[in-house]
């Protein structure tokens, strides 16, 4: 079977995209301070979901609702997987020929099973925040009549970032040793206010990554019609009306 362009491109923004949620989640337990105007304390999984952001955006602009929905889908399949594979390799006995490596296997337990708790909170996240975002993008992108990436890109990850953030931590920190109520919001409102900064510094490299798909693959985004549906490729080759949509990456 033969891969076009648009389908190659699929492949590989769903490949990073699960590697990203996966792999951000299992490191995703560890805090750090991020000293800029201040100190600010943060999760490990900062370092990857911000890819996340751009990839949802990507997917969002050239395949569609269904499509990101799909991805969404997979990927919390996949993260559900990750979490069966390191549920049993925790449960599983150590064999008998590592009785002497007591710290070790001690470090083994602590650190994947502390990676199933924020696997669980990462998973109810995901998919209420992924879903909002997804639906806030296409309301964005119709309301504004396939103008202003610049609007839809930032306002949907203004929303789901809100919901995914307060519902990750408190899910994974609640009841962990030191984390009040108080120091619990802290962190939020730090994880928050990051990803904000983020996603407005993400914007450049959206649009960038929109001209490049476009100019390189020869792609399309994906234009909405009047009812908020997407137009058929046959229908935007013939021209599509201007009232309906136009310059979309105003």
């Amino acid at each position: 079977m033969r891969l076009d362009a648009r389908l190659r491109l699929l492949l590989v923004l769903s490949g990073v995209f699960v590697t990203a949620l996966v792999v951000g989640d299992i490191m995703g337990g560890k805090l750090f301070e991020v000293r800029l105007a201040g100190s600010w304390t943060v999760t490990a999984g900062m370092l990857l979901f911000p890819l996340t952001f751009l990839l949802t955006d990507l997917l969002n602009e050239f395949y569609g609702k269904r499509a990101a929905r799909t991805v969404t889908l997979v990927a919390f399949a996949m993260a559900l997987i990750a979490y069966g594979a390191i549920t049993v390799a925790v449960w599983t006995p150590w064999a008998p020929m590592t009785a002497d490596w007591g710290g070790y296997r001690d470090a083994y337990a602590a650190v994947f099973g502390g990676s199933r708790r924020i696997l669980v909170a990462s998973l109810i996240a995901f998919l209420v925040g992924q879903f909002l975002d997804i639906g806030a993008f296409h309301w964005l992108k119709r309301l504004s009549r396939n103008r202003w990436l610049w609007l839809r890109a930032t306002g949907s990850t203004v929303l789901s970032q809100l919901v995914d953030t307060f519902v990750i931590d408190f899910l994974f920190l609640w009841g962990k040793p030191g984390m009040s109520t108080r120091a619990i919001l802290g962190v939020v409102g730090t994880g928050y206010l990051v990803k904000l900064v983020v996603a407005i510094g993400l914007t450049p490299v959206i649009y960038a990554g929109h001209v490049a798909i476009e100019r390189w693959l020869g792609l399309g985004p994906v234009v909405l019609g009047p009812d908020g549906e997407p137009i058929p490729e046959k229908q935007k080759a013939s021209g599509p009306s201007p009232e309906a949509f136009t310059q979309h990456l105003n």
